[in-house]
């Protein structure tokens, strides 16, 4: 990897966010501007998220998958992670789990977007959120590089730990599953912008919990529906063969501990609204607006 382009692009993206507020600064009514800055922590997810793919070589040689899929035995005395979609193969099935997994991406951009026409106070305190919970995921995974029950897939890592979870060759998946429309939309988005070892915590089921503390926050109307979606997208992480169990309740308590520190920053690197003079007394008891 060419480590000086990659700092100085780096360099360039940091200059590029600094002029962006200074901007915004020194022309404070320009709405293109204020849409920019309140918006580009969002530009920058997923070129951060596939840098964590670089990054979490630099401690370990490989990934700790083996380890996880021992763990997983152990606690089940199976891998779901693996044999849960062949337990479950009905396509009607697979494409409600995949269509909540798929659902992440709506939560992100329809809780963001409805509280952008909402109320824009609103959208900056679910970015700023939303924003510290994605930072923390990809800092732990650099020091946590776990594929997911994908890694026994062919061709992901050059040599999968097979005989960690009990398997000769590569698990298949089953052609009922293959089959459905939103296994498909999944397997288009992995192909081309999954990066190796994003699996533990769940980031899914931290940011899906981050949207749904914002949906109860500010959308009731949503509330219900979102947590729905959000139960099913817990449950179709492992049974796409994304993460393992562990990692679910990992994501849970990442979003738990989480929310409430991003909040009490969010609140203090925010100003407050000048609070109005008490008005001054006259002589004799009254006071000026009288």
């Amino acid at each position: 990897m060419g480590w000086g382009w990659f700092l100085a692009a780096h360099v360039v993206l940091l200059a590029a966010i600094h002029l962006l507020i200074q901007a915004h600064v020194r022309w404070p009514r320009q709405r293109l501007l204020g849409f920019l800055r309140s918006c580009y922590p969002i530009l920058c997810y997923t070129g951060f998220y596939r840098e964590s793919g670089f990054f979490n070589q630099m401690l370990f040689q490989g990934y700790l998958d083996a380890g996880f899929l021992r763990l997983e035995k152990g606690l089940f005395g199976w891998q779901p992670g693996i044999e849960l979609m062949e337990r479950f193969p009905q396509r009607w099935l697979a494409e409600a789990f995949y269509f909540a997994y798929f659902s992440y991406y709506m939560m992100i951009g329809g809780v963001g977007l409805a509280l952008l026409l909402r109320n824009r106070k609103q959208f900056d305190h679910f970015l700023a959120v939303v924003s510290c919970v994605f930072y923390a995921c990809y800092l732990i995974y650099i020091f946590t590089p776990v594929v997911g029950p994908r890694i026994l897939t062919r061709g992901v890592v050059p040599d999968p730990p097979l005989a960690a979870a009990g398997y000769a060759a590569p698990p298949g998946v089953p052609a009922t599953v293959e089959s459905a429309a939103f296994y498909q939309v999944m397997r288009f988005i992995y192909d081309h912008f999954e990066t190796p070892g994003a699996a533990f915590p769940s980031s899914h089921v931290a940011i899906a919990l981050t949207t749904l503390y914002f949906s109860f926050l500010y959308l009731p109307r949503l509330r219900w529906l979102h947590l729905g979606l959000a139960i099913l997208l817990c449950i179709a992480t492992v049974y796409g063969r994304y993460h393992y169990v562990v990692d679910v309740p990992a994501g849970m308590l990442t979003a738990a501990l989480l929310i409430p520190l991003a909040n009490r920053l969010y609140a203090r690197c925010t100003p407050r609204a000048p609070t109005p003079a008490a008005p001054r007394a006259c002589p004799g008891g009254s006071n000026l607006l009288n």
